[in-house]
């Protein structure tokens, strides 16, 4: 059998798992109301749709099922050659959700997945959830762009260059929703556009400020460090039913940013520090390696086995970045300095007279909100003058509520977005 025609038979598979995924949950496609694209390639769907079958097994073994045995029976260098060749082929989503369905087919399909997909730092490619909390690549950013719902408060972040160039084809990474206080407001982050519950599994984050909006602290859903508890982290008391209790669901403070208080009113860009508590700073000399998560694809039914019986009609495990965050490695930063980043000063430009940065043509409209991350480094660790002008993180306005976000190592795509978020927060003690 050629490969072409493995493939071919692969795709068919899937699409009669995502019509039986359809016909069980009563006709629903599982598209949410906040757009056609970003609930169709959004992570919970691809998972659900990939495992439907298997929830449905129960002990009966259908045609479903069978089909999937024969593939699980391929010769392991078959397998590993036909892995290869998809992960090789489709580089950019929505043709990267190939690997996923490989992923999905089986446990022997799925350890083999695990080999062969690299981390993002080492591939420059996001595959799975779990992508998410890795660094970036180091030779060239991860560009994404944010839309802003003000109807919803919601914030969306996809992968690529801008909304205007995939259409529905943009990959959905994380979204946000502002939540309104009596005193503050917080942002809750997660993995679907609809679903900002704590206690779910798609739950990954939340950026608290202060009364003044001069400090923001960020909180992960997962521990920073295998076995490492930073100093001040307390578990939720709010703990997911959802998922497995192989890390405890909580809150852990993983970042903070502020922003330098503006008594007399100075007209400006903001300055803006952030402390990266879970990653060094030796992590951006040659040869430093900042935290990586390295879990891919935790089983269903290890899943199952530590999930309590659900009254819901959904399935009761999802594709969430919980289970996928079995192993970490990667310097521990409980004992060591924090890498702390600083915005790029930029430069008064007489002719136009504002404030300008050179963003590369990834930025069109002048805003308050437009920034760029670069390394604030101890004269002792000797890092290049060129690694420190390096820009790790930059925002900016292109449109109305839209907005580019590059990314690139040692931040995340979750620490990233959380920092970016602080952009839109009302700063009354800073503006």
């Amino acid at each position: 059998m050629s490969l072409k025609s493995i493939v071919r038979e692969l795709k068919e598979m899937r699409d009669g798992i995502g019509s039986m995924s359809r016909r069980a949950s009563g006709g629903s496609d599982g598209r949410g109301g906040h757009g056609r694209a970003g609930s169709r390639h959004s992570w919970p769907g691809l998972w659900a749709e990939q495992q439907q079958p298997q929830r449905q097994g129960l002990g009966q073994e259908g045609p479903q099922q069978q089909q999937q045995g024969r593939w699980a029976n391929l010769p392991p260098e078959l397998l590993l050659d036909v892995i290869q060749r998809v992960e090789g082929s489709e580089a950019t989503w929505p043709a990267r959700r190939q690997v996923v369905a490989c992923a999905a087919v089986c446990r022997s399909w799925r350890e083999v997945t695990k080999e062969v997909v690299k981390t993002l730092e080492e591939c420059g490619r996001i595959t799975f959830p779990i992508s998410l909390k890795q660094p970036g690549p180091r030779e060239h950013p991860v560009q994404c762009f944010v839309r802003r719902d003000r109807a919803t408060s919601t914030y969306l972040l996809y992968l690529g260059l801008s909304p205007s160039l995939h259409g529905e084809n943009n990959k959905l990474l994380l979204a946000a929703r502002k939540v309104r206080r009596a005193a503050r407001t917080s942002f809750v982050i997660s993995l679907v556009p609809d679903d900002f519950s704590h206690s779910s599994s798609t739950y990954v984050g939340k950026l608290k400020p202060n009364f003044l909006g001069t400090k923001f602290t960020i909180f992960d859903s997962q521990p920073p460090s295998d076995a490492v508890v930073l100093p001040n982290n307390k578990p939720s008391k709010r703990q997911s039913k959802q998922v497995s209790p192989r890390l405890p669901l909580g809150n852990y403070n993983v970042a903070t940013v502020t922003y330098e208080l503006t008594v007399l009113r100075n007209r400006g860009p903001r300055r803006m520090q952030c402390t990266m508590h879970s990653i060094p700073a030796q992590c951006i000399q040659e040869g430093g390696k900042a935290p990586t998560p390295t879990g891919t694809i935790q089983s269903l039914d290890e899943q199952a086995s530590n999930v309590p019986t659900s009254k819901r009609k959904e399935p009761a495990v999802e594709f969430s970045s919980t289970s996928l965050s079995a192993d970490l490695s990667g310097l521990s930063c409980l004992n060591e300095a924090p890498l702390v980043l600083k915005n790029k000063a930029p430069r008064w430009h007489e002719q136009l007279q504002c404030w300008c940065l050179n963003f590369r043509g990834r930025v069109t409209v002048a805003s308050v909100k437009n920034f760029q991350l670069v390394a604030s480094v101890d004269p002792s660790l000797n890092i290049p003058a060129a690694e420190q002008e390096k820009v790790i993180l930059q925002f900016g306005k292109i449109g109305k509520d839209i907005f580019t976000m590059d990314y690139r190592y040692p931040l995340s795509a979750f620490q990233a977005f959380a920092i970016c978020l602080t952009s839109f927060d009302t700063k009354p003690a800073c503006e």
